[in-house]
């Protein structure tokens, strides 16, 4: 009898706060954060020991090369996390009755969320301790936006659906980050430098304009159910995911400027 009553409150202390909302929440934001320090050292590590280049460089452009893997990293995790739940799950199917799609949340979409704020929150501290080597106002901007819009969805389970597809952008990412580093390691009259080159404009082309109009579209056909979003949810996916594209566009033109000069 004793055992069975240690098991059953057990059972209510994982139900009651292991998997609460509010565990979830905090558990993920600081697992994201350990995470970016983790994958921060072990660059420096790896690194150090297998890049001949990286001993040639200076201060702000190994802590550029480290801060780089960390957001390569992120990127991948949470791309792959993005398309699966915005696309491959059941989580945002029309096909599903439980609710208004963009309502929906589950403890998975909710833990990768807060991993993402946590990436945010760690890079964003990094960009104004070391500003502006790591990246200027617009910078700034992008990471504030993306971290409140995902904040928001992360506390309060709306517009999850769209902010995964934002977050799908970071498939750029890597590409970008390959371009510094050939750069830096003295590749930039390479071939890998140009074919980096032509996939970052098909990578940009295809996550970071083509899905966003993707994005407006759905909006667009899902209009019933977004006016039933509070008027701060709907201004956040109003002009986040505005400013982002018109951000995405400007980038993208120098992207292309850049690869001509190439």
């Amino acid at each position: 009898m004793e055992i069975s009553g240690y098991q059953t409150r057990a059972e209510l202390l994982l139900r009651n706060y292991m998997l609460s909302d509010s565990f979830i929440i905090y558990s993920s934001v600081i697992d994201g954060i350990f995470a970016c320090k983790l994958v921060y050292d072990l660059s420096q590590i790896f690194t150090s020991i297998y890049f001949k280049c990286y001993a040639k460089l200076s201060k702000s452009q190994q802590v550029e090369w480290n801060n780089q893997s960390i957001s390569t990293v992120h990127a991948i995790l949470v791309t792959t996390m993005s398309l699966y739940l915005a696309f491959w799950s059941d989580l945002f199917s029309d096909n599903q009755l439980s609710g208004l799609v963009i309502m929906r949340s589950s403890t998975v979409s909710t833990f990768v969320l807060g991993v993402s704020v946590g990436y945010f929150l760690t890079d964003l501290t990094m960009i104004l301790w070391f500003y502006p080597s790591l990246g200027g106002l617009e910078y700034l901007v992008h990471h504030l936006l993306s971290m409140v819009a995902v904040t928001y969805a992360m506390l309060t389970g709306e517009g999850q659906l769209y902010v995964f597809m934002v977050l799908v952008s970071e498939a750029t990412t890597p590409g970008i980050n390959l371009r510094w580093y050939l750069d830096v390691a003295g590749m930039k009259k390479s071939k890998a430098y140009l074919v980096n080159g032509f996939m970052m404009v098909f990578a940009w082309l295809v996550a970071r304009i083509l899905l966003f109009i993707y994005l407006f579209y759905h909006v667009y056909i899902h209009y019933d159910q977004v006016k039933h979003l509070p008027s701060f949810a709907i201004f956040l996916l109003s002009v986040v995911s505005l400013v982002l594209t018109m951000m995405n566009l400007v980038w993208f033109w120098k992207i292309v400027k850049g690869l001509k000069k190439t």
